[in-house]
C-alpha cells in the first residue's frame, strides 16, 4: 500500500499512548492527521496539542467527515464501534497501527526489532540511545515515555528504525502479534512465557509467534536470543536459524554474559564479556534485570558495528523509561512506580529493590488489571512472586464484571497465600483503602513499590503527594 505525502489520515482511538505517537510520525511526514476518542489524558493530549492534531470527543460516523484517505484504527476498537461501521460503509481504506507504521514509516528503512514477554521497553529506549549517542541519526517507536530521549518516537534520518515489538493483537480485523508487520532486518529477543490470556490460547501458541517473528528475518540478520529464558531458546531452535545468545550468568553456551556484576547506591556496575572482548559497563539503573536489558542491547549494538565506547557512553546516564522502576520519591520514604503485571517480571522488580536498598522493609502493592492479572492464569504464581516483599496489599480486580467468576483472579486468596508465607497481607476493597494503609503504616526507612500496567486507581499519585511530605 502506497499514501502519498500530503494526505487526510483519521485516527479512530487516537488518546493511547502508541497512536498518539504513530500521529506525531505522521505528521512529520507531511500527512494532514486529525483523530477521535471517548477521553483523552495526559501525556497523550499533551503532544496532541503540541503537534495541533484536532481530536473529536466521542465516536461517531460524523467524524469521518470530511471523508479522509486513510483510516488507522486502534486496536481497542471493536467491529460494532460507530466509526468501524462508517468506514465499512464508505469504503475507506483502514488499517491498523503496526500497519501504518510498516507501510508508511518503514519503507527504505532498517528495522531493528526488540521482542519478547519482559524487558522490551527498557531494551528498545536504550537501544535508541545508543544509536542516538553513536551518531546515526535513528528513528524509533516505543511503546513508553522515555526518560532521556525527547519523545517516545522519532523519524530520524539514519538507517536503523527502533520497534519495539509487541505480541499483541493488531485490531479487530487483524488478530495477530503487531510484530508481524515489522519487517525486523535484527532482532533482540527477550524471555518468552506465557502472557495474554485473552489473545493466546497458551504458551505454545505464544511460542509459535515468536518463531514465525524470527523466521521473517532475512539470512545473516543479527538475531540475539536472551539464553535465561528456555522457552526463548527453545523458539530459537525451532526456527532453524542461526542466532547469538546472552546472559546474565555465566552460562555455558551464552556467547555475552554478564561479570563482576555490583549493584551500588549509584547503579549497576558489570562487565560485559563477548566474543573475543570485554567491556566495562556502569549505569544508574537497578537490578540483574536491567543489566541484562543492557547486555542484550550491548551485543546486538555490536553486531551492528556500533564502537563500545558509545554504548558505554549510553549506558552511563541512562535512567530508562517512565513507570520501569522509576523511583518517584527518594527521601526518608522511596516510593517506585513499575509497570510489572506479570509473575516473573514482579519477583524481578523487587529482587532488583532489594539489591539497591538492602535491610530496608519493602512494601509491594499489586494492582490485577492487565488482561491476564485479572484472571486466575497465575493466580499461585502471582502470589509465591509477592512473598518476596515484607507487606503486601492487594488491590481489586480491574473491570472484573468482564471476567467470569471461574477466571477470576482473587486478591483474597493471594493475600491468604502470601500470609502463610509469613508476611503480613491485605486485599482491602478499594483503591482509597490502599492509600490508607499505606499512610497509616508507613515509617522511614520503607521502601513502597507499586506495579501496575495502569493508573492504579490514582493510589501512587496520591502515595507521591502525601509520602513526600
Amino acid at each position: 500500500m502506497k499514501v502519498a505525502p500530503n494526505r487526510s489520515i483519521h485516527m479512530t482511538a487516537i488518546g493511547g499512548v502508541g497512536m498518539a505517537a504513530l500521529a506525531g510520525l505522521l505528521t512529520e511526514l507531511g500527512h494532514r492527521v486529525r483523530g477521535s476518542d471517548l477521553e483523552i489524558y495526559p501525556p497523550a493530549s499533551d503532544e496532541l496539542a503540541r503537534l495541533g492534531v484536532p481530536v473529536a470527543k466521542g465516536y461517531r460516523a460524523e467524524n469521518l467527515e470530511p471523508r479522509p484517505d486513510l483510516v488507522v484504527m486502534g486496536n481497542t476498537i471493536p467491529a460494532k464501534n460507530p466509526e468501524a461501521i462508517a468506514v465499512r460503509l464508505q469504503g475507506i481504506p483502514t488499517i491498523s497501527l503496526p500497519e501504518a507504521l510498516e507501510w508508511l514509516c518503514l519503507p527504505k528503512r532498517f528495522p531493528v526489532v526488540v521482542a519478547g514477554t519482559h524487558g522490551k521497553t527498557t531494551s528498545a529506549t536504550f537501544l535508541a540511545t545508543v544509536l542516538r549517542e553513536a551518531g546515526r541519526d535513528p528513528g524509533w517507536f516505543i511503546g513508553g515515555m522515555p526518560l532521556d530521549l525527547p519523545r517516545s518516537y522519532a523519524l530520524g534520518q539514519g538507517r536503523e528504525f527502533v520497534l519495539e515489538g509487541d505480541e499483541y493483537d493488531s485490531a479487530y480485523f487483524d488478530k495477530e502479534a503487531k510484530f508481524f508487520h515489522y519487517c525486523p532486518q535484527a532482532l533482540l529477543l527477550n524471555a518468552v512465557e506465557f502472557d495474554h490470556a485473552d489473545i493466546y490460547r497458551d504458551l505454545d501458541h505464544v511460542k509459535q509467534s515468536f518463531e514465525r517473528l524470527l523466521g521473517l528475518l532475512p539470512d545473516g540478520a543479527p538475531a540475539l536470543i536472551c539464553a535465561d529464558f528456555p522457552h526463548a531458546l527453545d523458539v530459537a531452535r525451532r526456527s532453524g536459524r542461526d542466532f547469538t545468545t546472552f546472559s546474565d550468568r555465566s552460562v555455558a553456551d551464552a556467547s555475552w554474559c554478564i561479570r563482576d556484576l555490583v549493584d551500588t547506591p549509584r547503579g549497576l556496575r558489570f562487565v560485559a564479556t563477548g566474543p573475543g572482548e570485554e567491556m566495562e559497563l556502569a549505569t544508574p539503573l537497578l537490578g540483574t534485570m536491567n543489566a541484562r536489558n543492557v547486555l542484550g542491547v550491548a551485543a546486538l549494538c555490536r553486531a551492528l558495528g556500533v564502537p563500545a565506547d558509545a554504548i558505554q557512553r549510553a549506558a552511563a546516564t541512562f535512567r530508562g523509561v517512565r513507570r520501569r522502576q522509576q523511583v518517584l520519591l527518594d527521601g526518608p520514604i522511596t516510593l517506585i512506580d513499575d509497570f510489572a503485571h506479570h509473575p516473573t517480571a514482579i519477583a524481578a522488580t523487587l529482587a532488583a529493590v532489594r539489591s539497591r536498598y538492602p535491610g530496608r522493609r519493602l512494601v509491594a502493592l499489586f494492582d490485577p488489571r492487565s488482561n491476564t492479572s485479572r484472571r486466575n492464569t497465575f493466580q499461585r504464581e502471582i502470589a509465591d512472586a509477592l512473598t518476596a516483599a515484607d507487606r503486601v496489599v492487594v488491590g481489586p480486580v480491574h473491570d472484573v464484571a468482564r471476567i467470569a467468576v471461574s477466571e477470576r483472579f482473587s486478591p483474597e486468596e493471594a493475600a491468604r497465600d502470601v500470609e502463610r508465607a509469613g508476611r503480613a497481607a491485605s486485599a482491602p476493597p478499594d483503591f482509597d483503602a490502599i492509600a490508607d494503609i499505606v499512610e497509616g503504616e508507613a515509617r522511614p526507612g520503607d521502601v513502597v513499590v507499586a506495579l501496575s500496567n495502569g493508573a492504579f486507581g490514582g493510589v501512587v499519585a496520591r502515595l507521591a503527594r502525601t509520602l513526600g511530605a
